[in-house]
């Protein structure tokens, strides 16, 4: 929670601390490390606007903030509360550390009072959801913290997987603030709705924290669970005030209705303070080492991640080092502890690492260490990215763009939370749009933030909650505006596939199962992977079912908490990987083939003599070997095949077509054709995340000399999710402008034939084979000719 006036260093100790640019001037001493920087954004600091609370917020209220040193809110905060208690939905839209969780606490905080004063029942209740499980918790000590003067009135508690069974009771009985998470109120809650009468019948407000996350599929998933919950709350005669709170998103208003379904008013004017903020561009050198084809090597970002983190923490620099993959944070942070335990073993314990799939209570003393500043560095991936409170941090390292600016400054805001001034640096990896970013500031700097994407009219998400709710309560024609226009379409389906059955006017679920588990909103596609120690058989961890035959296959490396395994035999039926200690000298890397069928054209606009077009695709994915590289240099070490089963996808993407003609215009020949096709598809998936909410590796592609299906040279780009995420609609709508950004990300690049940098990908299942780089550039020039002046989505009719 953002502290107003109080800061959680003495002023000794902040003005004995160097100044961001001084850490960065240490960093990049030496002739070697300065050139690595291509640029360095100055954001100055902002002085705050204070205002004054509601006067409906109850005096013991105002007291128990002031007492945690807040003696007035800023204007935003004071605002999203006069919102909340004139009973409108509100999103807050503003920077992080700006104070959103105290805008929705104040008012909430102040109706429990009130209901702690009524003659009879539990009084109003408030529930609070967050993405992750550290969220939740961590928001429970604020709430403790913060209501600690109101007494019994507020009785806050978290309600996830991982509170023991004899709480949950109590909790349902008589918690008035649950903190819970889109799973558990998915799996938990809604389905057990008889038990939690009393809690729904009394519910005031749903606080909905970082919601900015729920994007894609998973934000498609969660618009539909909230619609549940509006209708179970309506049933019980319940209509909560929805408070959300976001990172600074473009258009929060449009993006928080979409989620909820309703009318949500926006507060998007930051008032709070902020220190200065150093933020560098830094770009790994090229090593002597060359790779596939024959292309330099950039060194990796993960060791330049590792380096950094490693002077952050001897210069006694608080640090987060966010990185994009579980494996990574492991990694970075094994490769920190050797080297600070040459330089002093006790700052090698000052180092950990932090990622989703640890056990509850890893996560936990990994989170209170950070706390208490017994840690100094600490690798983690996203599940640390979330509003967690960790005043005090002096810098933040990024391990390669997390895929979204939403996202960039999410995790940049991290450091200078008690108001000073901090350090940012982005370290690019070897990948197009990294080397596009670092050389290209004005596209991170000058540019606004992603709308957030998703679809809860997608027919794979709606279909399983429609079961859902209608196991809840039976459906009745009512609900068809509640749950989107596709429901009418749909229930007719339900029916045919005997999942429902329809009785006078109101759909019935039919089986005996459980409604709830046909909808999976993570996207894991099914029980999540065990991770079980062969020879004692200790559970490890997990790994969700869609990433685990590329990560946990026979023969992968596996990192937990600074150890090393290696897998011994993956059990896909019961979905357990057994893994033994090993202290091989390289990580893993999977590689896949993958096939893909036109199902249905819902778009098509001629560009030139080509085609662009969109629609249903079926996507067939077979992991089939993996790599052996060595883990500091990237080289590749070895190639070993696998027998996995195949893994079939039915999604939306976009497609473009090519003809002789244009072929012979760009000088492309079928010797170079196949080449050409894959470079620009590899580009092009590279560049995608600019334009839509998501990274790559939400996205897939596939390129042909001759599809079947179109009977042309053709390249695709699809939603890595079933029934689609909507980012290929969004390349659809932009594909003038994101093909010409992959044509100058490929035409720009300095290499001769092709690197990681421009059309070599980190995912290719098929070895960067073929790839031709100047094939490909004359290809796009030929193709953007043709290209409409107007926005492919005007050609609709």
């Amino acid at each position: 929670m953002a502290k107003n006036h109080r800061s959680d260093r003495t002023s000794t100790d902040t003005a004995s601390r160097p100044s961001p640019g001084e850490i960065l001037d240490r960093l990049a001493s030496g002739p070697s490390r300065v050139s690595r920087i291509t640029h360095t954004e100055h954001l100055p600091p902002r002085e705050g606007r204070h205002a004054v609370w509601p006067d409906r917020i109850r005096a013991e209220v105002i007291a128990a903030v002031q007492s945690a040193g807040i003696e007035h809110p800023w204007a935003h905060q004071a605002l999203a509360a006069e919102h909340a208690l004139d009973g409108d939905s509100v999103i807050v839209s503003t920077g992080t550390a700006s104070g959103k969780s105290l805008a929705y606490l104040v008012p909430v905080l102040s109706t429990l009072l009130d209901g702690s004063e009524a003659p009879n029942g539990r009084g109003a209740t408030a529930l609070y959801l967050a993405p992750t499980k550290a969220l939740a918790a961590d928001q429970r000590r604020s709430v403790k913290e913060l209501s600690q003067p109101l007494g019994n009135a507020v009785r806050s508690a978290v309600y996830d997987g991982d509170t023991p069974v004899e709480e949950r009771e109590w909790v349902r009985q008589y918690a008035n603030y649950v903190l819970t998470n889109p799973d558990m109120l998915h799996r938990g809650i809604l389905p057990s709705h008889p038990r939690w009468s009393s809690f729904l019948r009394a519910l005031r407000y749903v606080v909905i924290d970082e919601c900015h996350t729920y994007r894609g599929v998973f934000g498609s998933h969660v618009a539909q669970v909230l619609r549940r919950l509006r209708r179970l709350c309506a049933r019980y005669g319940s209509s909560p005030v929805f408070l959300m709170a976001s990172a600074t998103a473009a258009e929060p208003s449009v993006a928080a209705s979409r989620l909820t379904g309703l009318k949500v008013l926006e507060v998007a004017d930051d008032a709070s303070p902020r220190g200065g903020l150093v933020f560098a561009l830094w770009e790994p050198p090229l090593t002597e080492l060359h790779g596939e084809k024959g292309a330099p090597v950039r060194r990796t970002a993960t060791a330049e991640t590792a380096d950094l983190l490693t002077d952050l923490t001897v210069q006694g620099v608080r640090s987060v080092a966010f990185v994009r993959s579980r494996r990574g944070a492991e990694l970075i942070s094994v490769i920190a502890q050797e080297r600070l335990s040459e330089i002093d073993r006790s700052l090698a314990r000052r180092v950990a690492a932090y990622r989703g799939g640890y056990l509850p209570e890893e996560r936990r003393a990994l989170e209170q260490a950070l706390h208490s500043g017994e840690l100094l560095g600490l690798a983690a991936t996203t599940a640390l990215e979330l509003g967690i409170d960790v005043s005090g941090l002096d810098a933040v390292v990024i391990a390669g763009y997390p895929g979204t600016r939403a996202s960039l400054w999410q995790q940049a805001g991290r450091a200078g939370r008690s108001g000073q001034g901090a350090l940012a640096i982005l370290v690019a990896r070897d990948d197009p749009l990294d080397t596009f970013l670092v050389h290209h500031p004005e596209a991170l700097f000058d540019q606004p933030v992603e709308s957030t994407v998703l679809d809860p009219d997608n027919p794979y998400v709606l279909a399983p909650h429609l079961c859902a709710a209608a196991a809840e309560l039976p459906l009745t024609e009512d609900d068809l505006l509640l749950f989107g226009p596709a429901t009418a379409e749909l229930l007719p389906q339900l029916e045919a596939a005997k999942l429902l059955r329809r009785r006078t006017k109101s759909w019935h679920w039919t089986r005996r199962e459980r409604a709830a588990d046909l909808a999976d909103i993570r996207g894991g596609g099914g029980s999540p992977v065990q991770i079980v120690e062969a020879g004692s058989g200790r559970l490890l961890g997990t790994v969700d079912a869609a990433a685990a035959h590329a990560t946990v296959h026979e023969g992968a490396v596996h990192l937990h908490q600074g150890r090393t395994y290696l897998v011994k035999e993956l059990h896909l039926d019961d979905s357990v990987a057994l893994v033994e200690e090993a202290n091989p000298p390289y990580s893993t890397v999977a590689r896949d083939t993958t096939a893909i069928s036109v199902l249905e054209t819902d778009v098509e606009v001629p560009w030139g003599d080509g085609r662009l077009c969109y629609g249903s695709v079926e996507v067939t994915n077979q992991v089939v070997s993996f790599l052996r590289r060595r883990v500091i240099t990237g080289e590749v070490l070895g190639e070993t095949k696998l027998d996995l089963p195949p893994r079939t996808l039915r999604t939306r993407a976009v497609w473009w077509t090519v003809t002789e003609d244009q072929l012979d215009a760009a000088r492309v020949n079928p010797e170079i054709l196949g080449g050409a096709l894959h470079a620009a598809e590899h580009a092009s998936i590279g560049m995608l995340p600019l334009f839509a909410t998501c990274d790559r590796w939400d996205i897939g592609g596939v390129s042909v000399p001759l599809h079947p299906d179109t009977l042309l040279p053709t390249v695709f780009v699809y939603d890595g999710h079933p029934g689609g995420a909507g980012f290929a609609e969004r390349a659809f709508h932009t594909a003038r402008e994101w093909l010409t950004a992959t044509h100058q990300a490929i035409a720009s690049c300095e290499c001769d034939a092709g690197c990681p940098s421009c059309i070599q990908s980190p995912k290719c299942g098929n070895g960067n084979e073929p790839l031709h780089k100047r094939g490909a550039v004359r290809l796009l020039t030929v193709l953007l000719k043709g290209a409409p002046e107007k926005p492919a989505g005007e050609s609709r009719g």
